[in-house]
């Protein structure tokens, strides 16, 4: 961080009266973002996010999404500061207490903490819509693989254009003959690194929500596939299996229908993922997340054979690399080495 930044960011500060604030850095996301917990001497928290907006876009739609979550009653960190012109954020300290640790302190809780997340899922999907946020139609969804070939597959052995298109124009077909209109707010993010247990709420506030800048209006399988199918953690089958049984409470689609579309979306997110994280490997030096990649590669395989993928399981199949360690070693190597456009 430069010291103009640090220097805006005190500035920041000084206006909301946090001055006096402890700060302590905490992890980050994916994203150049950066985050702070504050803490001052009366024992008041709050996190500082620091998102430049020529690094990662403006935060005003992390500031409208979350004001549409809280007037829907689900916890998403109240604003208690802004500065959008410079990517500055005060917001709400929801506390530590993530779906992924808390699963991994009680192991017996992974079923119980997906099904209290499915609920806030449901009570997202009965909401009125934000005005003004884009659609994830089926040709977005098809363009957004594109990273996979960009530099997953191409780490390897780089596909032609025509062979590309024929993949996207596949998916694209397949997503509008077997999905339904996009009709929900999906978050995109939506897994146990984002989400908080707050137990001392009650009913859907109990999950405190994360990272939903990049929302969007999609189908309504999208987030419970990003939350099953999560690139960090593994999802016993059984647990999978009865926490979609549980979200399958749907007037207007059969089982099969909903199975369908979340494998179709589980294909398109997993390759997506496997692109965007070589990605971050390539241009942004984050080598951590190749580690990441045999999980997501699983994902990719396993939505494959679902029936409704046969049109393009065969092509992806062929020229999809396998995640040996020779190849993610191939990819550690290239760490940093593209820049960014």
């Amino acid at each position: 961080m430069t010291t103009r930044r640090s220097e805006t960011l005190d500035a920041f500060l000084v206006t909301l009266g946090w001055s006096d604030a402890r700060r302590t850095p905490l992890a980050g996301d994916a994203s150049s973002r950066r985050y702070e917990r504050l803490k001052r001497p009366n024992g008041d928290k709050a996190i500082l996010m620091d998102a430049p907006p020529n690094e990662n876009g403006s935060v005003q739609p992390f500031v409208q999404i979350a004001e549409h979550l809280i007037t829907q009653h689900l916890s998403a960190p109240r604003i208690l500061g802004q500065d959008i012109a410079n990517g500055m954020l005060l917001i709400e300290d929801l506390g530590d207490a993530l779906f992924a640790r808390e699963m991994m302190r009680a192991p017996d809780q992974e079923a119980p903490l997906y099904k209290a997340a499915t609920e806030a899922l449901i009570a997202l999907h009965k909401a009125p819509l934000p005005r003004d946020m884009q659609i994830m139609d089926a040709t977005t969804l098809a363009e957004m693989i594109t990273p996979v070939f960009d530099f997953y597959i191409a780490a390897h052995t780089p596909v032609s254009p025509a062979l590309q298109e024929q993949i996207k124009q596949a998916f694209e077909s397949l997503f509008t003959a077997q999905l339904p209109p996009p009709d929900v707010l999906i978050l995109r993010d939506f897994h146990a690194e984002n989400l908080l247990w707050l137990p001392a709420r009650e009913g859907v506030a109990r999950v405190g929500l994360l990272d939903f800048q990049d929302a969007l209006i999609g189908h309504r399988a999208y987030d419970l596939v990003s939350m099953l199918q999560d690139a960090r953690r593994d999802v016993a089958p059984s647990v999978e299996a009865e926490v979609k049984a549980h979200f399958i409470a749907l007037p207007d689609a059969t089982e099969d229908d909903f199975n369908t579309a979340y494998h179709l979306l589980g294909a398109q997110r997993n390759l997506r993922i496997l692109g965007i994280f070589a990605r971050l490997c390539m241009q942004m030096g984050k080598a951590q997340y190749v580690d990441l990649i045999p999980r997501v590669h699983g994902h990719v395989l396993h939505n494959l054979r679902h029936p409704a993928l046969a049109p393009v399981a065969p092509l992806l199949i062929e020229i999809l690399p396998d995640p040996t360690p020779e190849f993610l070693k191939t990819l550690k190597d290239k760490c940093a080495t593209h820049p960014m456009p």
